[in-house]
């Protein structure tokens, strides 16, 4: 059975704060699943689905809704994020 990835960020080629959640998530050495939704003309309607808020990043954590880029730095700096992962 294949391990599913316990960090999900949607994204879009476009967003610079996609960019950065990613460039936050590599320099921890952490492992995620990317969901590119350039193709997808609904995407935001799909994030609210997802998330309950219409912009990405959108960051998953084991299927649950964090947030976006400010809300994954605020979990990274207050030491949850790492805490959180180790669960």
């Amino acid at each position: 059975m294949p391990l599913v990835a316990r960090i999900r960020l949607y994204t879009t080629g476009w967003c610079g704060f996609c960019v950065r959640a990613k460039v936050l998530l590599d320099a921890r050495g952490l492992a995620y699943e990317e969901v590119s939704l350039d193709d997808d003309p609904a995407f935001r309607q799909k994030v609210y689905d997802l998330g309950r808020q219409w912009t990405v990043p959108l960051v998953t954590i084991d299927g649950e809704p964090v947030g976006g880029y400010r809300e994954l730095v605020a979990l990274d700096r207050s030491g949850l994020l790492a805490e959180r992962l180790a669960a």
